[in-house]
């Protein structure tokens, strides 16, 4: 049984810290349990210091949010050249950005709904789109921040403008999408199963729906028609590629088949650190598939590598 030394990052300084704790130390038990010798570390300030003097071989990011998914921290691995998992400093900058990330993906022929970049303080006093649409930050994730305006709504949202509102100056307004909300891993380069996500409860698949347990139904494969899944598994895969991802990553899909089965199909995000808590998407996709928890940490640590 190896006995590669594997440090876990988790907690941070973001919005997500409780998400990350979660995921960290599920991870750190796995990887235990796998026979690997983990450490554990809180990610502070400090956390450069802390992994050049622990010689560690390689690092399990187990961060969400900025300084963790933004780049940030895989440039510092970098430095210190330390083999880490999930994307490099490239991809995982350029995912953060939901607009940038949206017009790669179009570029790469990849369905992504109408939308703009707006200063918050200059949110304007009419509704910038027709309702209904939704405004979310441009770099965070969880669903932290996201408000949607519905059609009968008069006025555009006070909240993002006032002092309440805390993640970002600028602010993506996107046309809401209607439909079932559908979502896709990719390990490597191999496409893992369709998952529909029923919010139980919840207007949209938001931080209770995807974190706490009973917020929502993970249904997979997702009932929908061989065609229209093998889609989004091939939609999930070119947005991998597109954007340069590693490891694994998680593409979410709104699909509307009110009208007929073909329905629209549109991508509104890849996520490069998805989440590894008890009720997370990726690890259901990769027991679908076949791999243990255990295993898949296993394949995670294996693919590790600098200049990702």
């Amino acid at each position: 049984m190896s006995r590669k030394h594997v440090a876990v990052l988790m907690g941070g300084f973001s919005s997500e810290r409780p998400v990350s704790l979660s995921s960290g130390t599920a991870c750190a038990d796995a990887l235990e349990a796998e026979g690997f010798q983990v450490t554990r570390i809180d990610v502070d300030r400090d956390v450069s210091a802390k992994l050049a003097a622990l010689r560690t071989d390689v690092v399990f990011n187990a961060l969400h949010g900025p300084f963790g998914e933004d780049g940030t921290i895989q440039g510092v691995l970098e430095y210190l050249e330390i083999p880490y998992t999930h994307s490099g400093v490239l991809a995982s900058a350029l995912a953060m950005d939901k607009e940038k990330a949206k017009g790669v993906a179009a570029a790469a022929g990849i369905p992504v709904a109408q939308s703009e970049v707006i200063n918050r303080f200059a949110f304007p006093a009419e509704h910038p789109m027709k309702p209904p649409y939704v405004v979310k930050p441009v770099r965070e994730g969880s669903s932290f921040g996201v408000v949607i305006v519905q059609e009968d709504q008069s006025h555009p949202p006070q909240i993002i403008s006032s002092p309440e509102w805390r993640y970002g100056e600028q602010v993506l307004v996107e046309r809401y999408i209607y439909g079932r909300e559908l979502t896709c891993g990719v390990m490597g380069d191999q496409v893992l199963g369709v998952t529909e996500v029923v919010p139980m409860g919840h207007g949209f698949y938001d931080y209770d729906a995807k974190y706490v347990a009973g917020g929502s139904k993970h249904v997979i494969p997702a009932e929908i028609s061989p065609n229209i899944y093998q889609k989004i598994q091939s939609l999930a895969l070119r947005a991998h590629q597109a954007i340069g991802c590693r490891g694994v990553s998680r593409s979410d899909f709104r699909y509307d088949d009110r009208f007929s089965e073909d329905g629209e199909i549109i991508w509104l995000e890849i996520n490069t650190q998805p989440g590894m808590t008890p009720t997370s998407l990726v690890p259901e996709m990769a027991g679908h598939a076949g791999y243990s928890f255990g295993e898949f940490l296993r394949w995670m640590v294996e693919d590790a590598s600098c200049s990702r």
